[in-house]
């Protein structure tokens, strides 16, 4: 199958699937959203969103977080992992949000990076989610999935799949700003519920007519047959 060919039918199925996808981190505001992504590190969303009412409540603009300490922070956030550590990042990136961005937080991914706890996929993910930038945020899901469904070739970094997504879509999308926005969030779904790592669930998935791995093993299960 030609790349263009299988770009064309997963975006079709991906949009069947999660036409709407979006991030299953609550927020309402550019700085809860980076809040949130920045405990969401080696977490699950739904223990985050299980933390970031009261949080939030407690400190809902960066001033209020700014003027509190990673000490204060900590007891809010102690059921996340490493809550340490990201007590002090949460502590260091709202200071600096008031003392070097008036209490804004920055829309360009370099900028963004400058805080602390932001490297490059969370700056992606608020540069596209809170500020409609068209970036490819990558984690472990939208890294392992790619490669699976055969969307990336090769890609041994997170940043090489995020170039080569961004380079394909491009390519072969007739609306490529808007699929970048959707596709990696539809890529994070299909990884959590469907294209799990050890066991992906490929008979609830809609994306068979395209999927790398799946067309190679039914070719493998086929062949087994007729030398059997």
């Amino acid at each position: 199958m030609l790349l263009q060919e299988r770009y064309t039918l997963a975006l079709q199925s991906l949009n069947e699937m999660y036409p709407n996808a979006t991030t299953e981190l609550e927020n309402d505001s550019p700085f809860h959203l980076l809040v949130a992504v920045i405990l969401s590190a080696q977490c699950t969303d739904k223990r985050v969103n299980m933390v970031t009412p009261a949080l939030f409540k407690r400190y809902p603009e960066p001033k209020d977080m700014a003027n509190s300490t990673a000490e204060e922070i900590f007891p809010y956030i102690q059921s996340i992992s490493y809550p340490n550590n990201k007590a002090k990042h949460l502590d260091n990136m709202a200071k600096r949000l008031v003392e070097v961005y008036d209490s804004k937080v920055p829309e360009s991914v370099e900028e963004l990076q400058t805080l602390q706890g932001v490297g490059r996929k969370t700056a992606n993910v608020i540069a596209s989610v809170a500020f409609h930038q068209a970036k490819m945020p990558v984690d472990t899901h939208v890294h392992r999935v790619s490669a699976r469904i055969g969307l990336t070739s090769k890609a041994k970094t997170v940043r090489q799949t995020e170039e080569q997504l961004m380079q394909n879509i491009a390519k072969y999308s007739q609306e490529a700003e808007k699929d970048i926005a959707l596709l990696h969030h539809q890529l994070i779904l299909l990884g959590r519920y469907t294209c799990k790592a050890r066991k992906p669930l490929c008979e609830n998935c809609k994306m068979t007519n395209s999927c790398k791995y799946y067309i190679a093993k039914q070719n493998k299960i086929n062949k087994d047959h007729v030398s059997n």
